[in-house]
């Protein structure tokens, strides 16, 4: 059976940007990386699929201006404590299941996505567009894992203590926006 993530390739691990539908056009390069990231991790922790807790981490670790939402060090300290925990600890029962709230239309293009993560990646670039940018960027892709109360990368900020509806008005205030 083959896996259900593709293995890295050779370019994509010198760095270069695959040529896939995580590496999209419509992704600036820092959320391409981020989405390297974020499929390195899944491989490495045996999970069948990227979900939006893979995504949370990558997006954590990866940019500043997502990390900047963040109340302090010590909450993003926590929330990268819980998401490297989901390999040894409560992570464990998300394994062998989707990710998919049913909330959302399926999107089929995206391989090795969840059903939740592929619709959080479509969500970025629509939010992209509506502000009249060509390409969606970490900030994005934040927005759109916290818009789904039933996303693991949600489930991963109430464990940390963190209010998702809360980050979600700061990507808001931080693009100029009223919620």
């Amino acid at each position: 059976m083959q896996p259900r993530i593709p293995r890295q390739s050779a370019r994509e691990q010198d760095g270069r940007r695959p040529d896939s539908f995580d590496c999209d056009a419509r992704f600036s390069d820092e959320l391409a990386s981020v989405v390297s990231g974020a499929r390195r991790r899944a491989v490495r922790d045996g999970d069948r699929q990227i979900d939006t807790a893979h995504l949370l981490h990558s997006l954590l670790e990866c940019d500043p201006e997502v990390r900047a939402l963040f109340d302090d060090e010590p909450q993003t300290a926590r929330l990268l404590g819980y998401l490297v925990q989901r390999s040894i600890g409560y992570g464990l029962r998300w394994q062998g299941t989707v990710e998919d709230s049913g909330a959302v239309p399926v999107v089929t293009a995206a391989a090795g996505f969840s059903p939740l993560a592929a619709a959080a990646m479509e969500y970025a670039c629509a939010r992209a567009a509506r502000r009249g940018d060509g390409r969606a960027g970490g900030i994005d892709l934040l927005a759109a894992v916290v818009a789904d109360p039933q996303a693991r990368a949600v489930e991963v900020l109430t464990r940390a203590g963190v209010d998702p509806l809360v980050v979600y008005r700061r990507i808001e205030e931080r693009l100029g926006r009223t919620v």
